[in-house]
């Protein structure tokens, strides 16, 4: 701090808040770290979710649920101006893109495992997606 001529510096993140202050600036150095030990539990409930939606594939006509292979974030078309990749009631082949997410920059095209009808689309184009969360349900053919 002396190197570049700071007195103080705060930063806040989700549950983190860090200040720093230089002694003789007359304010005290602190650190206040803010644990919430609820986001695990919260983090399983989307997993918990597509378990009940599992049961459910059964009742709509045997449809499958597609998974996110990854973390990031989910766009159902390569750019705004552009038509989805898929919409409801579409039939997609084995190895046709179904999304795009983005994952630290990169845009991973996302194939279809199996042939079938888009039944239901499960999540709004810019959402974040965790691995394994249920993208969409396809009826397979």
């Amino acid at each position: 701090m002396q190197k570049s001529d700071l007195t103080e510096l705060e930063i806040e993140l989700k549950d983190l808040k860090l200040r720093l202050a230089r002694p003789g600036s007359g304010t005290v150095m602190s650190r206040e770290v803010v644990v919430q030990p609820q986001p695990s539990p919260i983090s399983v409930s989307p997993a918990q979710q597509s378990q009940p939606s599992e049961p459910s594939p059964s009742k709509d006509d045997n449809s499958k649920s597609f998974d996110s292979p990854m973390v990031g974030t989910f766009y159902r078309r390569p750019s705004p101006e552009d038509p989805e990749f898929v919409k409801v009631g579409d039939k997609v082949k084995k190895g046709d893109t179904l999304c795009i997410i983005e994952a630290m920059k990169v845009m991973n095209e996302i194939q279809s495992d199996f042939s079938g009808e888009i039944v239901e689309a499960l999540v709004e184009d810019g959402t974040s997606v965790e691995f394994g969360q249920s993208l969409f349900k396809i009826r397979p053919s």
